[in-house]
């Protein structure tokens, strides 16, 4: 089965597991605050994404010295991990400045993430969890979904303040949700959490989207001036047959009957190539006047 845009973004970042214990700790603490359920009485993990199911064991290892109380087999298709032991949730509640008879007012603890590598880490964490970005070949579009009204204020503030933009918020479900529309924030995203790959196929798409559309209205310029030639050359093909017709086109100054007989015998030429036709060759603009100069004549009756 082909890996989705979103899963390959996933598995880019899943790569380089952090090396310091405080991005352990602030990657844990994003996962744990937009995965599917972290309170008192329980965590649950629940992902499709094999890189990051691989990476969950090892990062809580590394952050609280502790495994997982379930782990899903390899042939599911959605992986759940969970954590019931009390002793366990504890430790992890402590690590964050939490106690299990709060968890109801969950927030961001400012000091998990104070240092930027711990931001970087700590976001990381909440797209691996609760986080989804568009194929760009389809549209731009990326989000991350906590169920804690506070945890999506404040990673508003804290992607505002790191990235220099604020993302877009709605509710969904009961959740809330954070999200980019613009391809250059989204590429932005993704790169400083760790998926430059994933970045650069944004804005590889974005380009080429660009250059298509650039092409389009060329196509559609080219038509449409295509169109205005035909519609001349018609004009004044019409115009040297109503000349002809009242006996005047003969009684013409030799220039006009040149520029006349070159219309006739090259009906779908342009004004360059008739301009080159002439003895001697003229410019463009000269090849106009002439041109014009016969469909006013034929509009006036005289000469």
């Amino acid at each position: 089965m082909t890996m989705s845009f979103s899963a390959a973004a996933k598995a880019e970042i899943c790569r380089v597991m952090p090396q310091n214990h405080c991005c352990a700790l602030a990657e844990c603490f994003g996962v744990l605050l937009f995965c599917n359920s972290f309170h008192g009485d329980g965590i649950r993990i629940i992902t499709e994404s094999r890189e990051f199911a691989q990476r969950l064991p090892r990062l809580f290892r590394k952050a609280f010295s502790m495994s997982f109380d379930a782990c899903p087999e390899e042939t599911e298709r959605k992986l759940v991990f969970q954590i019931r032991s009390q002793r366990k949730l504890e430790t992890i509640m402590e690590a964050y400045g939490f106690s299990r008879e709060d968890t109801l007012a969950l927030h961001v603890n400012l000091a998990v993430v104070e240092e930027e590598c711990c931001k970087t880490a700590f976001l990381r964490g909440a797209f691996l969890a609760g986080g989804s970005v568009t194929d760009p070949g389809k549209g731009y579009h990326l989000e991350m979904t906590t169920t804690h009204q506070s945890v999506s204020r404040e990673t508003f503030a804290l992607m505002r303040e790191v990235m220099g933009f604020s993302p877009k918020t709605a509710g969904r479900g009961g959740g809330q949700v954070l999200y980019l529309k613009q391809s250059e924030q989204i590429s932005d995203f993704l790169t400083y959490i760790g998926a430059p790959v994933a970045a650069m196929g944004i804005m590889e798409a974005r380009l080429e989207k660009e250059l298509n559309n650039k092409v389009n209205r060329r196509c559609n310029c080219d038509d449409a001036n295509t169109s205005k030639v035909v519609e001349a050359a018609q004009e004044q093909l019409a115009a040297i047959r109503k000349l002809r017709a009242r006996g005047q086109l003969e009684g013409l100054p030799g220039k006009l009957r040149q520029a006349a007989a070159a219309r006739e015998e090259n009906p779908e030429s342009a004004l360059t190539e008739l301009a080159e036709m002439m003895e001697p060759p003229i410019t463009k603009s000269a090849m106009s006047h002439r041109l014009k100069k016969l469909v006013e004549l034929a509009g006036e009756g005289t000469i």
